[in-house]
């Protein structure tokens, strides 16, 4: 009897689910205990994977829960990848779906976040942008250019405190207080930061990467903020070195 793939990806991540029929060892004897040890290992990996990926996760659920947790999420989202720095892109998702954590409803917008900060450790290199070149622009030509950001930038825009979380358990910050946050993920140098944002500076970042321009993305950001500060994010982006080009505006 031929074992299909679907069969052994289920066995190999099921701990209860029996040997699949017709599975030999390298003595083609039925594969049996061999088969579990390997089993249990490839779970244990995968576990381990997800706790290095996801550690502020990994604490707020405690050992047992998350290694429970993550059981179900690898039997319904198996590597598809050898490397496994890609493995969990699809967790930040199952846990907003998860029934059983309805009551943590943060834990998503956590996932995001260090799920960023892994995006941008592997993120292509780029160039920043010399701020001198901002003095090129006149005030008109400036509202009208595109500008480029590194391919390590993310903003997340959330209705839970995702940078006290993440500083609470990762820094021995102080205790998170029920506010929504915004964050940006750059990576100025090797290592990954994150940056707590001012009100209305997320929308005005994600109309750029957007591809609007600068001046409708200022309005996005006084839309969603009045007291948004122009002139400090543009600051704040050219310090952590997430624009790397401007484009004028293309004549028609």
């Amino acid at each position: 009897m031929t074992v299909t793939q679907a069969q052994f990806r289920r066995a190999i991540l099921s701990p209860d689910h029996p040997v699949p029929d017709g599975l030999v060892d390298g003595q083609s004897a039925p594969a049996g205990k061999r088969f579990s040890v390997y089993r249990n290992n490839v779970v244990v990996s995968l576990t381990e994977a997800l706790a290095t990926g996801f550690p502020v996760i990994a604490k707020l659920l405690g050992p047992n829960n998350f290694q429970a947790v993550m059981g179900e999420f690898l039997r319904a989202h198996p590597p598809r990848s050898p490397l496994m720095m890609h493995y969990g892109a699809a967790l930040p998702d199952f846990l907003q779906t998860f029934p059983p954590l309805a009551h943590l409803p943060y834990l998503p917008d956590v996932a995001r976040l260090e799920l960023a900060l892994r995006t941008a450790y592997h993120a292509a290199d780029a160039d920043p942008m010399s701020p001198d070149l901002l003095d090129r622009f006149s005030p008109d030509a400036m509202l009208v250019a595109q500008f480029q950001l590194a391919p390590a930038t993310t903003v997340l825009q959330s209705p839970w405190p995702i940078y006290a979380i993440w500083q609470f358990n990762m820094n021995d910050g102080p205790n998170p207080t029920a506010t929504a946050q915004d964050v940006l993920i750059t990576r100025p140098d090797f290592d990954p930061e994150i940056t707590l944002l001012a009100p209305g500076a997320a929308a005005f970042i994600a109309a750029l990467q957007q591809g609007q321009s600068l001046g409708n993305a200022l309005q996005a950001a006084t839309q969603s903020n009045d007291t948004f500060d122009l002139g400090a994010t543009l600051g704040l982006l050219l310090a952590k070195q997430a624009l790397i080009a401007i484009q004028p505006e293309v004549s028609k």
